[in-house]
């Protein structure tokens, strides 16, 4: 199918049922939240019963909590076996956290931009040039011939101003800019979306970082930038899981660097032990070909994993699949 037959697909079953339960991925960032809210906003604004549902109990990351995300359920509801599951931002279907909402619903729909996503829905709508799966979700909302009200304009902002890096990665594309407009114009405001998430800052998330820029150090003559976090760093400056989000671009700062590694232990004593995040500054490195190494995945210059691998053999790995595609950018 084109992505025209899917996109048209897409909208079909979005006009031809009724109830949805709207997910995302779990440890969602602002791309997964901004779409998750959209994605309800709209099906509501068609007159459907839709409810979003968010996996495990991580709480969601500060910065966005200014969000209106009141009734995000954290539990499956009873009737999920009855509705459409919508899954945004969403590369894998375990990534959703909850096989039992996966395996009961009726009708799965994938909506997404991740160029590995593994097309686990029953309809799949998958941009792989898209800047986020906010993108994606406005032309489906164009489709279905949705008014861009000032609600819905901003998290479809939120999702876009995050996912391109404040418009200065590589995926900030000229229809990324146009539709930055088109939603400034229907009302989202972007001074206040700018102060919430990037200059609300707690203490202890500033005292986390620190330890994570103590510990960093350069490998491989500075292409590589790698640090991490251990589980009591957590406690220690009491910050939650969520306040790691975002160290890793101060790594990926760092003059000469190609590649920005960030692990943390986890603090869900029933997860994987480390979770990873890599970062690429240079076109020939895809990340998401690294992070496969652990079963990960994600983006070519932003991709994540989680390992019960100890730390020493989650760096040579990392260094083995980045000299591995420089020799192969250099043949």
């Amino acid at each position: 199918m084109t992505q025209t037959t899917e996109l048209k697909a897409i909208a079909d079953a979005l006009r031809q049922h009724d109830r949805f339960l709207v997910v995302t991925h779990e440890n969602p960032d602002g791309d997964a939240l901004g779409s998750l809210l959209a994605a309800t906003l709209a099906l509501r604004q068609l007159g459907k019963d839709a409810v979003m549902y968010l996996a495990g109990q991580t709480p969601l990351p500060r910065e966005y909590a200014f969000m209106p995300l009141e009734g995000l359920l954290r539990e499956s509801p009873a009737d999920a076996a009855q509705r459409v599951l919508l899954a945004v931002d969403c590369a894998k279907e375990d990534r959703i956290g909850d096989e039992a909402a996966r395996s009961r619903a009726p009708l799965v729909l994938n909506v997404d931009h991740h160029h590995d996503n593994t097309r686990f829905g029953d309809l799949n709508l998958i941009v792989a040039d898209a800047s986020s799966t906010g993108e994606v979700l406005r032309d489906v909302f164009a489709e279905l011939g949705l008014e861009l009200t000032p609600e819905l304009a901003e998290p479809l902002y939120i999702a876009l101003v995050t996912d391109t890096g404040r418009f200065q990665y590589a995926n900030t594309t000229p229809k990324a800019l146009r539709l930055a407009a088109e939603l400034v114009e229907a009302g989202a405001d972007i001074h206040a979306v700018f102060q919430e998430v990037y200059e609300s800052v707690e203490f202890a998330k500033l005292k986390l970082l620190a330890r994570a820029l103590d510990r960093a150090e350069v490998l491989e003559g500075g292409r590589i930038v790698v640090s991490y976090l251990l589980r009591t760093d957590f406690a220690d400056v009491g910050a939650s899981e969520p306040y790691s989000e975002g160290i890793i671009d101060y790594l990926r700062a760092v003059e000469g660097a190609e590649l920005a590694v960030l692990v943390r232990e986890q603090l869900n004593v029933g997860a994987h032990a480390h979770k990873g995040s890599l970062r690429s500054s240079i076109d020939e490195l895809d990340v998401s070909v690294i992070a496969r190494r652990f079963g990960g995945g994600g983006h070519r210059q932003a991709a994540g994993f989680s390992t019960d691998l100890p730390l020493e053999e989650i760096v040579q790995q990392i260094r083995e699949g980045f000299l591995a595609q420089r020799a192969t950018a250099r043949a």
